[in-house]
């Protein structure tokens, strides 16, 4: 590999002395101890929001993409409320559905072959609702320039929205 003169010079002397490395590198080093210290402080549950008010509160001004950027290198990540839901718990054992098109999913005329998908999860936290969880079913005719799809999600009328505790 060839690498310049110039290159390996100053990758050397700031191997030897950090202080003549740029701007961003010097405020990284004075931040990382900080940063560090707002987590501990608060029993290490503090994640990026919560440090990154909590250090302009105390007066140290950062860009909050600094403090996100700066905690995942040093591998802080605040606490997550909740457990992680299993859905799914799979008998191996368990006899499988057949795979009747063997994995070919193509008709030489309509209504010869019909596919279906169902899922399930809880939605994203921009899209409205943002709780509980939501179904989703579909089923469909596979056939060359046709597709007839369907799709049911399981509570979209209007009131059947699971109530809230």
């Amino acid at each position: 590999m060839r690498i310049a003169p110039s290159g390996y010079r100053r990758h050397t002397a700031l191997l030897r002395d950090s202080s003549k490395g740029c701007a961003r590198a010097k405020r990284d080093e004075i931040l990382q101890p900080e940063i560090k210290r707002v987590w501990q402080v608060n029993m290490q549950v503090y994640g990026v929001p919560k440090v990154w008010r909590q250090m302009n509160r105390e007066g140290i001004v950062v860009a909050r993409c600094t403090v996100e950027r700066l905690m995942r290198l040093q591998g802080l990540r605040g606490a997550v409320r909740g457990k992680r839901v299993r859905t799914t718990i799979a008998d191996m054992s368990a006899p499988r559905p057949l795979d009747r098109v063997n994995r070919q999913f193509k008709a030489d005329r309509p209504n010869q072959l019909w596919v279906s998908d169902f899922t399930y999860g809880t939605p994203s936290q921009r899209s409205p609702p943002a709780w509980g969880w939501r179904c989703l079913s579909m089923l469909g005719m596979q056939y060359p320039g046709e597709v007839d799809v369907g799709v049911c999600p399981s509570f979209a009328a209007r009131g059947s929205e699971p109530k809230r505790r």
